[in-house]
């Protein structure tokens, strides 16, 4: 299995399915996590830049820092969880293990003291932004790693996923909701971290309760040498890989670059252009099952591939509109809300899959280690991205307020719709011919149980 030509007997494997109350069980924390997460990135450096005057400099430090660290310590949590077996399964454990630690860091980095303020308050908010970096690197790697294990039929994985998926858009929602109702700013803050703080131990209470911990299938242990050579040798792992990287870059560049574009190039206001970025979210929510049947129907790389080049053509048309042009951005939001769904369900089913052609061959079932690597490789795209865009934009005369001439605006347009088409392409052209078909995927898991 470690070559890119894997036979794919017949024969539909049934076992591993999951019902939907386990699903939903199982993906109630992600709305939680999600609420945690999207205000972290969106609203607590202006907070504490304008309201608390921490340098910016200093912030993006802190920032960068806390991302670097994912980069050791998602893959030492992933390992962790994969071989610490205790009798309530090696997952479930960390959930309740981090519950007090995020409730706790997320009260204190987004509701601090009124003390803490000026250029020496940046220990204060290095401690609590590491400390919540690391309770959700606790949280977060097992449990993406639980669903990759909640189902092991080639569709269940799907719907895990889809379910995970859309409680997280539903919480990044509401998160924007709560910080919106609230009138932003610290107010805006403490109504999330109130949110969080309450839901979270709710959630995970049902998740523990509803949802099913799975079998460890591990037969053995392996070293890290053995480990490291399966690893490299897993070809269907090093094509979904980079491909999930390109098109997660595709994603990060239209995201970090949204507000620009609609408040530079179409002159939209804010509430507008929050009103499309929730209509996108929404789309991608409600377009959920339709993948998920997708997957049930059809090998899953393939409505993953038609979904990227549907967001092509769709985006297409982004160069041609201009300011006022509102409303026609709204249909190109909502025709693309319908491709994130496909990425954000079809995706981390496929690297579900991936793990069983490891786990067939090393004898170990290494699910957090797998997904640890995603979550780094996912991060660092979208931060590169992100970072050059923003250089560029910056680079070509781009003001956020005020005025812009041609040449600005059409960089960002560029970057905007242009760069992220060559992207989803490439990883069109990557991942077309991806050798774990359902038939595959069915034979690896006979094997797997049979061993085990």
């Amino acid at each position: 299995m470690t070559s890119e030509t894997i036979a794919s007997p017949t024969g539909a494997a049934r076992s591993g399915r999951v019902g939907s109350l386990a699903l939903a069980a199982y993906a109630a924390p992600n709305f939680a996590f999600a609420a945690l997460y999207f205000p972290v990135f969106v609203y607590l450096a202006p907070f504490y830049a304008l309201e608390r005057g921490v340098p910016l400099e200093t912030l993006g430090l802190i920032l960068l820092t806390a991302r670097l660290l994912d980069a050791f310590t998602d893959p030492a949590m992933g390992a962790l969880s994969d071989r610490w077996e205790t009798r309530f399964g090696r997952r479930k454990i960390w959930l309740v293990a981090a519950t007090p630690l995020v409730c706790l860091s997320v009260w204190m980095a987004m509701v601090p003291p009124e003390e803490v303020r000026g250029p020496e308050a940046w220990p204060y908010v290095a401690v609590w932004l590491t400390a919540l970096t690391l309770s959700w690197t606790v949280a977060l790697t097992p449990y993406f790693a639980w669903g990759g294990e909640i189902a092991t039929d080639y569709a269940g994985r799907a719907r895990a996923t889809a379910w995970r998926e859309s409680a997280m858009l539903i919480g990044t929602l509401g998160a924007a909701a709560a910080y919106q109702q609230a009138g932003g700013g610290g107010a805006g803050l403490e109504a999330i971290a109130s949110l969080v703080v309450i839901a979270t131990p709710v959630l995970v209470l049902i998740a523990l309760i509803g949802a099913p911990e799975p079998r460890n299938r591990s037969r053995r242990r392996v070293s890290f040498a053995e480990g490291l050579a399966a690893l490299r040798g897993n070809a269907p792992f090093r094509r979904l890989l980079a491909a999930y990287v390109l098109n997660g870059a595709a994603n990060a560049l239209p995201a970090s670059l949204f507000l620009f574009y609609a408040t530079g190039v179409l002159e939209a206001g804010n509430a507008e252009a929050g009103a499309l970025l929730a209509l996108y979210f929404l789309i991608a929510v409600l377009s959920a099952p339709l993948w998920s049947w997708a997957a049930a129907r059809y090998s899953k790389h393939r409505p993953w591939c038609l979904s990227m080049l549907y967001n092509c053509a769709v985006f297409v048309f982004v160069p041609f509109l201009g300011a006022g042009d509102v409303w026609a951005f709204a249909v190109i939001c909502a025709l693309t809300g319908l491709a994130f769904g496909a990425d954000i369900v079809l995706p981390p089913a496929m690297q579900a899959d991936v793990v069983d052609v490891d786990t067939a061959e090393s004898g170990e079932q290494r699910t957090g280690l797998y997904f640890a690597i995603w979550s780094v490789a996912t991060k660092v795209s979208s931060a590169l991205a992100a970072g050059v865009a923003l250089w560029a934009l910056g680079a070509s005369g781009f003001q956020e307020t005020g005025d812009n001439n041609t040449e600005a605006l059409w960089t960002l347009t560029l970057l905007y719709a242009a760069a992220p088409i060559v992207l989803k392409l490439a990883a069109v052209a990557i991942v077309w011919r991806f050798p774990l078909t359902r038939d595959v995927q069915e034979a690896l898991r006979r094997r797997i149980e049979a061993a085990g």
